[in-house]
């Protein structure tokens, strides 16, 4: 049931979102049309770092009960994470061509996201290498949490380093930052990926747990 109202959430928000910044949301007189990417990359850097956060949360989780369930939303979790932070890396370099003249640059922000992306699809790795069982999830767990840690890194950078990336505009109090139209649009898109999320997490859960059962099933046929 929540699955399928997340799914129609999604949907609707996502739509909406589309429509606004269309026909809505103005254009940037600095960035010009290459803005809108905006509406894209911020919604995806926040998935990843909510993503992140809840592998964080179910693999402190897990070695504190060493409850199954807690390591197949941590894994399930971190997927999505590492799905969402390469589209914010994609997603923002295809934006700083035009604001910065090249694709990437090694600036504070940039480089903090990226050893996040490398940590968990390191992540990642270590549970395709590592047989199944109670040591490939304890390991999986240390390395997310360790990670996650990255994240406060990111959000500080652009306060503690000199850096081309511009500080944060959906959470600032002044009010010339970000204008009316495009906040409004920027924090409907937002809430379309976080439904985005909650319905890509039930999913990814309902499918590891199938996929769990099945191995063990084969596992106890050759035992």
């Amino acid at each position: 049931m929540i699955k399928r109202i997340s799914a129609i959430l999604t949907i609707l928000t996502l739509a909406i979102s589309g429509v606004l910044i269309i026909f809505w949301a103005p254009t940037d007189s600095a960035m010009g049309i290459v803005q809108k990417i905006m509406y894209i990359h911020v919604p995806a850097v926040w998935l990843t770092f909510l993503a992140f956060f809840v592998t964080f949360v179910y693999s402190i989780r897990y070695l504190w009960k060493r409850e199954e369930y807690f390591d197949m939303v941590a894994y399930s979790t971190a997927e999505i994470g590492v799905l969402f932070c390469g589209l914010g890396l994609i997603t923002g370099s295809i934006w700083g061509k035009p604001t910065w003249n090249t694709y990437w640059t090694w600036d504070a922000r940039l480089t903090t996201f990226l050893i996040l992306f490398l940590i968990f699809v390191g992540y990642l790795l270590l549970r395709k290498y590592i047989h199944y069982g109670e040591k490939q999830a304890r390991l999986a767990a240390i390395i997310a949490i360790i990670g996650t840690l990255d994240i406060p890194l990111i959000h500080q950078s652009v306060t503690w380093w000199r850096t081309l990336h511009q500080p944060s505009t959906m959470f600032s109090t002044k009010k010339s930052m970000i204008d009316v139209a495009m906040q409004t649009t920027l924090w409907i898109s937002v809430l379309g990926f976080t439904f985005l999320f909650i319905y890509l997490t039930l999913s990814r859960v309902e499918l590891e747990k199938k996929t769990r059962t099945y191995f063990k099933k084969i596992a106890s046929l050759h035992g």
